[in-house]
């Protein structure tokens, strides 16, 4: 496994520059804005569209190949990945929807959903697994931030759609096809391995909560925008105004770094030693003039962590062939992918994000024919709550379930259990139909969706190490598109034709929307069914786990397993 440099400025560079990565690998959130172009325009049935859906959601997840290159290649690779695959896909549904080209095959169009879907994989990945490793004491944390914008993105594309777009799907994909690579080639260079903090200091906890507040301020001036911009007609320089402070909201993170610059917070003499003296080691070369590096393992990542020289002779020792025993890992320690997928932590942690994830795409891949069928015909402020709301689900739980692991050692999947009850509340919400129920459930189901995510990531790197991480982590991710491909592709979109053809008959046509709760009133059964066994699971996982909360967790701060170095 090849040893990536690690640079020697603070990562906070490229924490910020993250933040517009995600917000660009989050395009996929967009399929509400044009999925009925594409019915309309194309002429597809409400199943077609769904199995479309199905696409968005197969290319968003199917990280594979980025978890295991993002291992081999530095950060930038990835990007310039996802990039033209952007590029590709966004620009093939650009040339349809546009009527540039006439006639495109459904085929086509399937696959380069897929492909422009499928840049969010790479641009995610390359992202937040080279974040996760630069600050691997606060992995709830990062993961709430940065998950917490990609759910923010869809409620900034929103704005854009509406403030400066015209409302116009195809301008909306033009954007996609031609804007989203230029602000990730801009980033290339910013977001790339740095050497992390051997200890927790008071002030990357403030760091890391100025950026919290701030991406909270920029959440909620999202949300009100939108519905002012829907509500009242506002002209095109208010418009404008709006998004270049929103664009002002977006670059707050990157005030960190610059007041580190002119403001340096000196750091401990000790502490310089210590990280001084662990990159030398894991280096392998001598002792006393050498380069930081950082190696993929959490236990390298961690090893300031341990204040005696028994555990760092241990190692040295192992290095050189001293200690030559070797045993399976335990919870806690690193895995590479073929012992992680033989454990029952991890299918439980899959099942329960399955159920979790994949019930809510399925409504928000059909979030706009939810609102027509219900009287609600402009969808954008459904989406911009949906958005709004999945943001602060995300940044809350990574947030909260930190807090509560440092203090309580309460495992973060208690928050998968609580969120996927709330679920079943919103899924019969939206089956009844009361008035004014549409948005209540649409927000409690965007902060329920939100948790799922922003407690998978770090959970995954708890149980299984960060050394593999990226792999591991996007196989949980295909949890997503199997929910899609059958809850919404399968059921949802049978569902809705099926009571389509009772409504019209022979008039059926793809202008021609279903209208009423009947739409999808099954499928919200359903899917409270599913939530309700994946409520079950997430109780026997938290109550599996909760002995390796402990271990990893005593003290109140997060400390590898000393059986990792053996």
């Amino acid at each position: 496994m090849p040893v990536l440099k690690a640079g020697t400025r603070p990562p906070w560079v490229g924490l910020g520059a993250a933040v517009w990565v995600q917000i660009a690998a989050g395009s996929s959130y967009n399929f509400p804005l044009y999925s009925h172009s594409l019915k309309s325009v194309l002429g597809y049935s409400q199943q077609q569209l769904t199995i479309l859906g199905v696409a968005n959601d197969l290319g968003e997840n199917v990280g594979l190949l980025p978890g295991i290159v993002c291992n081999k290649f530095p950060p930038w690779v990835m990007l310039f990945i996802g990039t033209l695959a952007c590029f590709l896909g966004y620009g093939v549904l650009w040339l349809a929807v546009s009527r540039t080209v006439e006639s495109l095959p459904y085929w086509l169009l399937w696959l380069a959903l897929v492909v422009a879907t499928h840049s969010s994989a790479w641009l995610g990945t390359g992202v937040l697994v080279t974040n996760m490793r630069n600050f691997p004491l606060s992995r709830g944390t990062v993961a709430g931030i940065l998950k917490g914008y990609v759910g923010l993105s869809a409620a900034v594309y929103t704005e854009i759609y509406s403030g400066v777009l015209g409302n116009s799907p195809s301008n909306l994909l033009l954007f996609l096809t031609v804007g989203i690579p230029v602000i990730c080639l801009a980033m290339l260079y910013f977001v790339r391995p740095c050497t992390p903090a051997s200890e927790e200091d008071l002030s990357e906890r403030n760091h890391f909560l100025f950026t919290q507040v701030a991406s909270i301020f920029l959440g909620a001036y999202l949300l009100i925008t939108t519905v002012v911009g829907d509500v009242l007609s506002v002209s095109s320089a208010i418009s404008y105004t709006f998004i270049g402070i929103m664009i002002l909201l977006l670059l707050a993170p990157l005030a960190i770094p610059i007041k580190m610059t002119f403001f340096p917070h000196p750091r401990k003499s000790g502490m310089l030693s210590q990280s001084a003296s662990t990159d030398k080691l894991i280096s392998g070369e001598e002792t006393d003039k050498r380069e930081p590096l950082l190696n993929e393992s959490s236990s390298t990542a961690n090893l300031g962590n341990f204040q005696d020289g028994e555990d760092v002779s241990m190692l040295l020792a192992e290095g050189e062939g001293a200690i030559k025993k070797k045993r399976r890992p335990r919870r806690g320690e690193d895995f590479n992918f073929r012992e992680a997928v033989v454990k029952a932590d991890f299918w439980l942690l899959f099942l329960v994000y399955f159920f979790g994830v994949g019930s809510g795409v399925t409504v928000l891949n059909n979030l706009a024919q939810i609102g027509i069928a219900l009287g609600v015909n402009d969808t954008t402020i459904l989406l911009s709550l949906f958005s709004f709301c999945n943001f602060i689900g995300r940044l809350g739980g990574g947030a909260v379930s930190e807090y509560f692991v440092r203090s309580k050692t309460i495992p973060r999947t208690i928050w998968m259990t609580c969120t996927q009850i709330i679920m079943i509340v919103s899924y019969l919400l939206f089956a009844s139909a009361w008035d004014g129920t549409l948005y209540v459930s649409t927000a409690l189901l965007g902060i329920c969706y939100g948790v799922q995510f922003s407690i998978m990531v770090p959970t995954a790197s708890e149980l299984f190490g960060l050394k593999h991480f990226g792999i591991i982590y996007n196989f949980m991710l295909l949890g997503n598109p199997l929910g899609a491909f059958l809850f919404s592709g399968l059921l949802a979109g049978y569902v809705y034709d099926k009571e389509a053809t009772k409504q019209f008959g022979d008039m059926l046509g793809p202008s021609v929307s279903c209208l009423g709760p009947d739409c999808f009133r099954l499928t919200f059964f359903v899917l409270a069914g599913v939530c309700g066994l994946g409520t079950i699971l997430s109780a026997i996982l938290t109550l599996r786990i909760k002995p390796v909360y402990e271990m990893l967790y005593a003290g109140g701060s997060f400390r590898l397993p000393q059986s990792s170095l053996h």
